[in-house]
């Protein structure tokens, strides 16, 4: 949508916004028409604004959440994969274990592979091939399962012995679901590609099976393409005479005042005493995350004495350099990271501090934040469903809603995109959490966000599979953060961030990232952005060119004969100011540009 935000005075002026949605067949056009009354005191207007929305970008694909009764076809023609839709029998493939494969045939005609007989959950089908080092390779299956859901995943087994799940996904009986993921090669080796499955009685369905290698460099194009596609919209402007009249060879000056997309930075209470922090911080990042210091074990370190002090004043120094927080958390699943007191509470005595917790640190900041990481981490532990009972995380989301209807409540979980081997935190078993807590009753509108911490290692991080889990739980339609976004100390540290953000912002489901990095003199010694003195790392090197890749920043361009100008913007606030030499004046307007419905036309027409 764009808007217009700047008060002129002199000349009363008529805009009409005409919205004109994407027709479908034999459909006829309905156009609304707002008027609003500003003032412009020049001869000079800018009078259309066309947006041409680009759609969803390239990751997602709806599929991945669609059980559907014929499997899609293999994607990439199968890519490297011998026999990929098993119209030859079983060449190319052989069973691994103890287990059996056979071929069979629906009634449809359509053919596929199913592993029986099974005594081990990697008891299946397996085909080897060969991988370079360097490259990027995606892989996607479509599975079944013979009863019930199951949960399937795909391991790639090297010469050493070494297997790396490289995705998952829950099966069901009678339709298929398609499986994405991949490994990224760090040596060239022949591979053994296999599937497991915990449940030995099921069978596993396989068909149209694909793995298809990437270089780095065409990777990262299609990342490219995806954010042109995503975070950036087509504008036309005009400019004309107050007679409408084309004015041609006009400059015109479109600077970006503020990013829409989220990306920020975890923030701590060095904030409040450390000028040098707070210039270096509220240069660059409108979103923050306090990484400590409005958890339970910060805000009451004794029963019944609760202090926010902390929590407040940093609270205040966010608002006064407008910068957006993200409330974390409410509680924490991990019996380590309660307060010492709460550890020896009875269930009854839990119950009652709980109540008190969510009660005092929701209301606190009612209104203030723009999103609670309710129970954090209650995919890999259960501290509160041990004491309370099964129900304790999705009572907890039920609660956080009803004293802060506005702000979205998130899950927030470590090692789902970041390492596929803790099958705890799977995207699967992510995505059983998830729907335990929708499910419970009257969450079923809860305004619920998927977090995604995104603690990445020393080593080369798996984009391949990063990209197949942020594609499955995009595909639920909740808005993906990634919340703490670090990478471990290495010789390619800078570089492996600046890929891990990239593959974030490149993907239609992710709506914010957040770092959890900053200068070493605030402590962050994991990825520090800024050394003791406030000088840039390698890391904070990436961090800000990508802060001004990612902006369109101030752009002066000269109208065409017809006083048109188009242009690609990231989306975002901005100025926009024409000016004609000619006739010496000039016009200013405020722009909102965002992504609306994929395809929609909006159009501004200021008539003088």
């Amino acid at each position: 949508m764009a808007s217009f935000n700047k008060t002129y005075q002199n000349l009363d002026t008529y805009i009409s916004i005409l919205v004109q949605p994407p027709l479908a067949p034999n459909q006829f056009s309905i156009s609304f028409t707002y008027d609003i009354t500003i003032f412009v005191p020049v001869s000079i207007c800018l009078i259309s604004v066309f947006y041409f929305w680009q759609g969803h970008g390239t990751n997602a694909s709806s599929t991945t959440r669609q059980c559907l009764g014929d499997p899609l076809e293999a994607l990439y023609g199968g890519g490297i994969i011998v026999n990929p839709e098993f119209n030859y029998n079983i060449e190319g493939w052989k069973a691994f274990g103890e287990g059996k494969i056979e071929e069979r045939i629906s009634k449809e005609g359509n053919r596929f592979i199913v592993a029986c007989s099974r005594k081990h959950p990697s008891d299946s089908l397996s085909q080897k091939v060969q991988v370079e080092e360097g490259k990027i390779y995606s892989f996607s299956a479509s599975v079944q399962v013979s009863q019930g859901r199951e949960i399937v995943a795909v391991v790639f087994k090297f010469p050493n012995g070494d297997g790396v799940c490289g995705g998952d996904v829950v099966a069901e009986e009678g339709c298929w679901t398609l499986l994405r993921g991949g490994i990224v090669a760090n040596f060239t080796s022949p591979v053994e590609i296999l599937f497991e499955s915990k449940t030995t009685s099921v069978e596993i369905w396989l068909d149209n099976v694909s793995l298809q290698p990437f270089t780095k460099e065409e990777w990262r194009s299609n990342q490219d393409k995806s954010i042109n596609e995503v975070r950036k919209s087509k504008v036309r402007l005009q400019v004309t005479k107050a007679s409408k009249t084309p004015l041609k060879g006009t400059k015109v000056s479109i600077k970006q005042i503020k990013s829409h997309f989220p990306f920020g930075c975890g923030m701590n209470h060095y904030i409040l005493t450390n000028p040098d922090y707070q210039n270096w911080f509220a240069s660059r990042f409108k979103w923050t995350t306090f990484t400590n210091e409005m958890k339970w074990y910060s805000t009451e370190k004794i029963q019944g004495l609760e202090n926010y002090t902390i929590a407040d004043n940093m609270v205040k120094f966010s608002q006064q350099n407008g910068i957006s927080i993200r409330g974390h958390n409410v509680f924490w699943d991990d019996p380590k990271y309660q307060p010492d007191w709460v550890k020896s509470l009875s269930p009854e005595e839990l119950r009652t501090a709980a109540a008190k917790r969510i009660n005092s640190v929701v209301c606190r900041y009612r209104g203030q934040l723009i999103a609670w990481d309710v129970m954090n981490e209650n995919v890999h532990f259960r501290f509160f469903e041990d004491n309370l009972g099964e129900n304790a995380s999705a009572e907890s989301y039920s609660i956080a809603q009803q004293l802060d209807p506005d702000t979205v409540m998130f899950m927030n979980e470590y090692n789902t995109i970041e390492y596929s081997e803790d099958k705890n935190s799977s995207a699967a078993n992510y995505k059983k959490k998830l729907e335990e807590i929708l499910s419970y009753p009257g969450n079923a509108n809860l305004s619920a966000g998927i977090g995604l911490q995104g603690h990445f290692g020393s080593g080369q991080p798996n984009l391949a599979y990063m990209r197949s889990v942020l594609d499955m739980l995009g595909a639920t339609g909740l808005p993906i953060w990634l919340t703490e976004v670090d990478v471990g100390k290495g010789p390619n540290q800078a570089q492996y961030l600046e890929e891990v953000l990239r593959e974030g912002y490149s993907h239609p489901a992710v709506k914010g990232i957040i770092m959890f990095v900053g200068p070493l003199a605030a402590g962050f010694n994991v990825t520090t952005l800024a050394d003791k003195d406030f000088k840039n790392t390698p890391s904070g090197d990436v961090v800000d060119k990508l802060i001004d890749e990612w902006n369109s920043g101030t752009q002066e361009i000269t109208t065409d004969d017809q006083g048109f100008i188009e242009l690609s913007l990231f989306h975002g606030d901005y100025e926009i100011t024409a000016e004609n030499h000619i006739t010496n004046s000039s016009a200013t307007v405020s722009l909102s540009v965002t992504q609306a419905e994929p395809h929609a036309i909006v159009q501004v027409h200021i008539d003088t």
